[in-house]
């Protein structure tokens, strides 16, 4: 099994990537939070920083592009490729209301016939693999079956299906019958399907293993934040069980951030962002998440961390 840690914005920059490798592992390959694309390919100096390789010390890294214009994808992978990267990942789920209206993410979904003439030019041209992940439909998972007759043209490298539509955004429960189809309509090609959606558990991992005989690839995210390390190769993770490695986890983490960050504000913002996921790693994580909530400064919060 490989295992893939989801991109979330704001959350898994390179500080973020290379700390979690550091006191857990077991993840074969981080993506990226997407990168935009400019006139050209080129990237916001700030998104390109996060992909640098020698940011990302010894962990593969999967750089993910968003856009809808086929020339400016294979222009940015182009640049990909001369950093060293020999894989890019094409974002079309992401929900956000600032992507959406712009066709991009989850919002190319709507539009079938340009999204296959989009991959049909940009598989023509990229100078690496690309891979793909996608919901499975904007309003109704019921658009999935026409999106899948797209997909299964193109020699992608990797398919990840998160198993909700746009209109779901991460409320409800995942559509596992949708994958069930994929998995039964990609029976020639099952070794490039990733399931996506709502991986908390051990159990969960062992029952989708057990349920899609041959399951080579799951993508986890919340489930990463919320419990560190709970899956994965096991001759590479840490025990997740001992919240000693959590808190040290953490404290290493903030050390990075205060080095790198000006001020203890945007510090403090980035512990708490991470906070609101790691508190389920801990019996009474509520309680404990709404004191560190209401900190105002690094000392309040540090005196909370020294108690836990």
């Amino acid at each position: 099994m490989k295992y893939y840690f989801a991109p979330l914005e704001g959350i898994t920059n390179h500080v973020f990537r290379t700390t979690y490798d550091k006191w857990f592992g077991g993840i074969d390959a981080y993506y990226t939070p997407f990168v935009t694309t400019r006139d050209g390919g080129i990237m916001k100096k700030k998104e390109l920083f996060d992909i640098m390789p020698e940011q990302n010390p010894g962990i593969r890294l999967i750089p993910q592009i968003m856009t809808t214009k086929p020339d400016e994808f294979v222009q940015a992978a182009t640049h990909m490729k001369e950093l060293g990267y020999e894989e890019v990942n094409l974002n079309l789920g992401c929900p956000s209301g600032t992507v959406v209206p712009k066709g991009k993410g989850s919002g190319f979904l709507r539009d079938p016939e340009k999204l296959d003439e989009f991959l049909y030019r940009i598989y023509e041209k990229c100078p690496v693999d690309i891979s793909i992940k996608s919901r499975i439909g904007f309003y109704d998972a019921d658009e999935f079956p026409r999106l899948i007759s797209i997909y299964k043209k193109y020699p992608m490298k990797l398919l990840i299906l998160h198993l909700r539509t746009r209109e779901e955004w991460y409320k409800g429960s995942v559509h596992k019958e949708t994958f069930e189809y994929a998995w039964d309509v990609m029976k020639e090609h099952r070794d490039i399907l990733c399931y996506n959606g709502d991986i908390f558990t051990e159990k969960e991992v062992v029952d989708l293993s057990s349920e899609f005989d041959g399951l080579g690839h799951i993508m986890i995210g919340r489930g990463y934040l919320s419990h560190p390390g709970f899956a994965g190769n096991d001759d590479q993770k840490s025990d997740y069980n001992n919240k000693k490695t959590v808190i040290d986890f953490i404290l290493d983490l903030q050390s990075r951030y205060e080095e790198i960050l000006y001020g203890e504000t945007p510090v403090l913002f980035k512990l708490k962002e991470i906070w609101t996921y790691l508190k389920d790693a801990f019996p009474d994580g509520e309680k404990l998440f709404k004191k560190i909530k209401k900190t105002k400064n690094i000392k309040q919060y540090n005196d909370i961390i020294e108690q836990l």
